[in-house]
């Protein structure tokens, strides 16, 4: 998908902020139907030609496409290594592959922070909300918000290449985020809870520090999790979010334990119970439009 943003913004040709904006959309609903239909569409052969088991395999892996958990961990235990170790430089050149600030000349505390920022925010983009919109309507549902999501990471900045042309999918973003980010503290508190972390003061955490980030969502994911960690984020000249000390290495590791647990009790509490009643309907219903359209 990215490799697919990345050929169209090498050719669209930028014009007057309408026409370009309107490609914007137009760029959106292709990518849309690139892969979420490709997705659809194999499920729905695979349920026609090899059965309803082939079909839930195909759907369970069709679903992991479009959220990440796990990959947290692998990104940030580097960087946890080299903190540990002192090998401060190394630390700050691995944390630029996850964040978008520059982190040269970075200390200690403030990669750390810039860690737990990242991870944080993704719960919310990254779990939360394409569990959500796959668990409302099935595997389309699931990139549905993806699509949206990757095209706000790569083309929603407020500049004059992207200004224009990322305007539809980064509001589309902040759209499908909205409810997702703000639901988010109720299962970090829940996780904190079975992790004894400090789950009293995530909800009041998240609606506290949910006003001083620039992105109207993900302020409450991180606000949450600076409550349940009881440290301060800070990205400097932005803001500062918590009371707390800034992280350590070691707060790192427990912020990815926080985000696993919770995204596991998501997965069970909410995204699965959804499909089941609402999403795996939807979905058998747009396979059964398609296989209808080729057969």
């Amino acid at each position: 998908m990215g490799n697919a943003l990345g050929f169209l913004d090498r050719h669209i040709k930028r014009t007057t902020r309408r026409r370009t904006a309107l490609k914007g959309f137009l760029s959106y609903l292709l990518v849309l139907l690139l892969f979420g239909g490709s997705a659809i569409a194999i499920t729905a052969l695979t349920r026609h030609y090899l059965g309803e088991i082939a079909w839930i395999v195909v759907t369970a892996v069709m679903m992991k496409m479009v959220f990440a958990v796990f990959s947290f961990r692998k990104h940030c235990k580097p960087i946890f290594r080299d903190l540990k170790e002192n090998r401060i430089e190394e630390a700050a050149a691995k944390a630029q592959m996850i964040v978008s600030r520059n982190t040269k000349g970075m200390d200690a505390e403030h990669i750390a922070s810039s860690c737990t920022e990242s991870v944080s925010e993704n719960y919310a983009d990254s779990v939360v909300s394409p569990m959500l919109y796959f668990g409302l309507m099935g595997v389309f549902g699931g990139f549905l918000f993806r699509c949206a999501n990757l095209m706000d990471a790569m083309w929603g900045y407020r500049n004059d290449k992207y200004g224009d042309l990322g305007f539809f999918p980064a509001r589309l973003d902040d759209v499908l985020g909205y409810v997702p980010a703000r639901i988010s503290p109720v299962f970090v508190t829940i996780a904190a809870f079975l992790l004894k972390m400090n789950y009293k003061d995530v909800i009041s955490s998240a609606k506290r520090e949910s006003v001083k980030t620039p992105s109207p969502n993900s302020g409450w994911p991180m606000g949450a999790f600076v409550g349940a960690l009881g440290i301060t984020m800070e990205k400097k000249d932005v803001y500062v979010m918590g009371s707390g000390p800034m992280p350590t290495g070691e707060d790192i590791m427990r912020c990815c334990r926080l985000v696993e647990l919770s995204s596991v009790i998501f997965l069970f509490l909410i995204s699965m119970p959804l499909y089941a009643f609402l999403g795996i309907h939807i979905q058998v219903w747009v396979e059964a439009i398609l296989t209808g359209l080729i057969f």
